[in-house]
């Protein structure tokens, strides 16, 4: 559905204006057949003003934004492509003053259009279903020093104003992970893998006295305070190469990270990771495949 290109500047020239921008979207969009997106109806108008459709049965009349994150966009698709392609192709994501200087826009621009982007991907690092084999698991705990926040310090406990999160990869490199509430406990742990791990599947963890006791899995401890980092075939390395980026991620790419929008950015995290094998031009229809559902700004801050 779309040409090779392996730059930025080859994906300008492959949509030289926002007309072949909108007929590749448009493709993908209903490449099962045309709806409306306000009843759902299979039948509609073609337009006979530029760009905007009417519905047989609901009358309404819409563009091929409307009831995605694009809706209501005051940028040309365009630059929303380019967007895409800075988000999908940089492994530890791409800064709001980076993404406004590239694509000329405003900061606060472009910090809205990589938070419509990441609401994009946010379903999408959890659907597949369970994972079977061999799923390793483990935690982190993301944020500074709590002696580095002024009447913020805890009591001698290095773990103060961090948040926990947890996550899965399988033998595939498919990750899920997700930011708690609360601290990381058993029954969090427990609570995570029978969502996320298939029973009976083997579930690879650390020592971590969280994890001890897990009902409904085969479980495989590597104990790395014994010096152990592999028993068999089995370890936890590449969960945690997941941590090690997605901390190059906040800490190199974008400094600090509110615990408000944490999730936000761990599901970005999660979905480029799970879809690293693919092409430039397979990650961007992939990303393309779940606007549907628009995130106003509105409800972004509030």
């Amino acid at each position: 559905m779309i040409k090779q290109f392996k730059t930025l500047a080859d994906l300008y020239r492959t949509f030289e204006d926002n007309q072949v921008a909108l007929d590749h979207f448009r493709a993908i969009r209903w490449r099962n057949g045309e709806f409306c997106p306000h009843c759902g109806h299979d039948k509609i108008y073609s337009p006979k003003d530029k760009g905007r459709y009417t519905c047989a049965q609901c009358h309404q009349r819409f563009s091929i934004l409307v009831g995605t994150i694009f809706e209501n966009t005051k940028l040309p698709l365009r630059v929303w492509f380019g967007a895409i392609w800075l988000l999908t192709n940089h492994p530890k994501g791409v800064a709001s003053t980076t993404l406004a200087r590239d694509l000329g826009i405003t900061q606060k621009s472009a910090w809205f259009v990589l938070h419509r982007l990441r609401h994009a991907a946010r379903t999408q690092s959890f659907n597949g279903g369970p994972m079977g084999g061999k799923v390793q698991v483990d935690e982190t705990f993301v944020g500074g020093k709590g002696s580095n926040r002024p009447g913020r310090r805890g009591p001698g406990n290095s773990m103060y104003g961090k948040s926990s999160v947890i996550g899965a990869v399988n033998e595939k490199g498919d990750v899920k992970a997700t930011v708690l509430p609360l601290t990381l406990g058993k029954p969090e742990a427990q609570k995570f893998i029978d969502d996320t791990v298939a029973p009976g599947a083997t579930v690879v963890t650390d020592a971590h006295s969280v994890f001890h006791g897990l009902e409904g899995y085969r479980h495989v401890t590597i104990n790395h305070h014994q010096g152990e980092y592999k028993k068999g075939k089995f370890h936890t390395n590449t969960i945690e190469s997941v941590w090690a980026l997605l901390k190059r991620q906040i800490v190199g790419t974008h400094h600090w990270i509110s615990p408000k929008h944490l999730q936000k950015y761990v599901d970005e995290m999660a979905w480029r990771m799970s879809r690293r094998a693919m092409t430039a031009e397979e990650r961007i229809n992939a990303l393309f495949s779940a606007v549907e559902g628009r995130l106003t700004y509105k409800a972004l801050i509030a």
